[in-house]
């Protein structure tokens, strides 16, 4: 009979018919029906004064935290600040740092690769013998339009003293215009 709780007997799940539970307290004596009375009835007296003394530890913890003046904001930034470290202490974030670190590192050669062929392109087109000979037709436009400098330059010199050169020869035009 002291056996209470520490029996074998199975105990009826919540879902469980009516008959079955009826059939197992059927066959409960007297005396083993009074000693899980009392053990129910200590067992909820243990549950409301756990609730209690929960419920006196929250106040106390709220009362320290408004003394600290730690509010819900500044919990919540803690809470995800450790949550973050935990994180990033983990293996698997550790390793998906290193796989992303490695990916960028390759993007960037791969990047830089592609702009030094990009840079060759250009030197490659500037070297063709179609620019050259571009080149040199712009250069002539220059020596005929008033360019007294000596030919030569690079390409970007090159338009420019030209685009001058046409400048000067309309503002010439308009003021001889004016004049007359």
């Amino acid at each position: 009979s002291s056996q209470g709780l520490l029996r074998s007997d199975s105990i009826p799940e919540v879902g469980e018919d009516a008959a079955a539970t009826v059939s197992m307290a059927e066959t409960l004596s007297e005396e083993e029906r009074d000693e899980l009375r009392k053990e129910l009835a200590k067992v909820e007296e243990e549950i409301q004064t756990l609730s209690q003394v929960l419920a006196a530890k929250e106040k106390h913890l709220a009362e320290i935290k408004r003394k600290l003046g730690i509010n819900s904001l500044q919990e919540l930034k803690q809470n995800i600040t450790k949550s973050w470290q935990d994180v990033t202490s983990t293996t698997a974030y550790k390793r998906t740092s290193e796989t992303l670190s490695q990916a960028g590192q390759k993007a960037s050669a791969a990047f830089s690769s592609v702009g030094s062929v990009i840079t060759k392109k250009f030197e490659d087109v500037r070297n063709s013998p179609t620019f050259k000979s571009l080149e040199e037709k712009v250069e002539n436009f220059k020596s005929k339009v008033g360019g007294s400098k000596p030919a030569g330059g690079d390409f970007g010199e090159v338009l420019n003293s030209a685009a001058n050169a046409s400048a000067t020869e309309t503002i010439a035009e308009q003021t001889e215009e004016e004049t007359h």
